[in-house]
């Protein structure tokens, strides 16, 4: 008979080379760490609270320490998913990124969390985040205003939807803001095709903000573009027209002003004609 040794020396040889591999492995792990790695792997695998990790966010944030503050929420994110806690620090992890700066990563943590918790209390502040993410990206007019469209359509989902939030307010003045950029926009483009003659186009971008943009700042110099581009063209009936929206809604304005002389250099003078689109538009103007 084979001893003792023997046998289980043979049961040895006889086991599949991988399974030698997996008794090998914590053999080879044990001679390959140091104590540093042992007290790292350690760490790694511990998990903290979930209410610790989250009250340490917020103390990081109230110091300033943002960057610290952002792990700390993420960290009860990773560790809790789904919990009370995780939920909390979803939404102050997007206002987190957005006090950074970290715009795109702050509107995609509240859209996260919109998408998880579209019905609980703090839903409507990070729709909030999301508005405020994009208004802080709007650029000059000059400049692409796709975040100023953007902000429109975060602050007016917010409106729309939680009406009683105390977010509305300032939700609807960077929607103000963020119009009055689009009218700018357009009338910026507007002035281009006028200075080089090519009216039609010029007509079109200022016909847009005195048809979509009429309670913004602009509609005021638009309608002494319109005034202008239609007199060039020869279009005395629509010049007038706009002429008389003009001083009816802006009497003490310098753009009716000058409005007034270009019509008197032809003979003509402010004249509104009722079945004129600028008619049907100009009572939509809010003037002062």
């Amino acid at each position: 008979m084979l001893s003792k040794r023997a046998h289980k020396a043979g049961l040895f040889q006889r086991l599949p080379l991988a399974a030698l591999a997996v008794a090998a492995a914590p053999l080879l792990l044990a001679g390959c760490l140091s104590e540093k790695d042992i007290d790292l792997a350690t760490y790694v695998e511990q998990t903290d609270p979930a209410d610790q990790l989250y009250n340490e966010g917020l103390a990081n944030l109230n110091a300033g320490r943002l960057k610290e503050a952002s792990r700390k929420f993420d960290s009860v994110d990773r560790q809790h998913p789904y919990s009370e806690f995780a939920r909390k620090s979803m939404v102050m992890g997007a206002f987190t990124n957005y006090r950074q700066n970290n715009y795109d990563d702050a509107i995609s943590a509240a859209k996260r969390y919109l998408a998880l918790y579209p019905s609980t209390p703090d839903a409507a502040y990070a729709q909030y985040i999301i508005g405020l993410s994009y208004y802080r990206q709007i650029r000059d007019v000059t400049q692409d205003q796709k975040e100023a469209r953007r902000t429109i359509e975060a602050m007016d989902e917010l409106v729309q939807r939680w009406p009683d939030s105390e977010y509305v307010e300032d939700g609807k003045a960077k929607i103000r803001f963020a119009r009055d950029q689009l009218a700018g926009k357009e009338m910026q483009v507007g002035r281009y095709y006028l200075e080089r003659r090519e009216y039609i186009a010029a007509l079109k971008r200022f016909r847009v903000v005195v048809e979509n943009y009429s309670n913004t700042r602009h509609v005021e110099e638009a309608l002494a573009r319109l005034t202008e581009a239609y007199y060039a063209m020869g279009i005395a009936s629509e010049a007038q027209t706009a002429a008389a929206v003009l001083g009816h809604n802006y009497p003490d304005s310098q753009w009716y002003r000058d409005s007034y002389k270009l019509l008197q250099t032809g003979g003509l003078e402010p004249r509104e004609n009722k079945g004129s689109w600028l008619s049907r538009a100009g009572a939509a103007i809010i003037g002062t």
